[in-house]
């Protein structure tokens, strides 16, 4: 867990969904502590719930979604 998401729950039941704010993204996090980006919400709890599989720890982005250049974002 780093500062931006401090573990508050802990056991292997506890997930955590952030909104990353000023964008349309979701930042999952595992009880395992893999993280991952997703903009679906569907994904993100099949990702969830699909637990370990494909979890590693560490930031994941979402394979679905390219990311843009901020000078495109804010244009």
């Amino acid at each position: 867990m780093n500062p931006l998401h401090p573990a508050v729950l802990t056991g292997d039941s506890v997930f955590r969904i952030h909104w990353i704010l000023g964008t349309d993204r979701l930042l999952a996090v595992c009880h395992c502590g893999a993280e991952r980006e997703f903009e679906d919400p569907v994904l993100l709890w099949d990702w969830l719930l699909g637990h370990p599989d494909d979890h590693q720890t560490g930031l994941e982005p979402d394979p679905a979604v390219t990311p843009q250049p901020l000078h495109e974002v804010f244009a």
